[in-house]
């Protein structure tokens, strides 16, 4: 499985709730197959419209990659963390 983002982005597996991957850190992408849809985004940001995910999606292909998730950060569309 894939590094996850460092910035605050912990594993979902899918067991009720986010899983702390290491301390400090947040899995978005629920499967592992290094993309995050707009519904595992939600599942963990439920405040992510799917017109702030488009934005995000630099290039159109439905998912964040990681590149695209730290700058929609970066941009302050997405929060840092769970509580931000």
């Amino acid at each position: 499985m894939r590094q996850g983002l460092t910035i605050g982005i912990v594993i979902w597996l899918g067991l009720g709730g986010p899983v702390p991957a290491e301390e400090g850190t947040i899995e978005v992408d629920r499967n592992g197959d290094g993309y995050m849809t707009l519904g595992e985004v939600q599942a963990v940001f439920p405040q992510i419209t799917a017109d702030v995910f488009s934005v995000m999606d630099a290039n159109k292909d439905g998912a964040l990659d990681d590149s695209e998730m730290v700058t929609g950060q970066e941009k302050g569309l997405i929060p840092v963390s769970i509580g931000g």
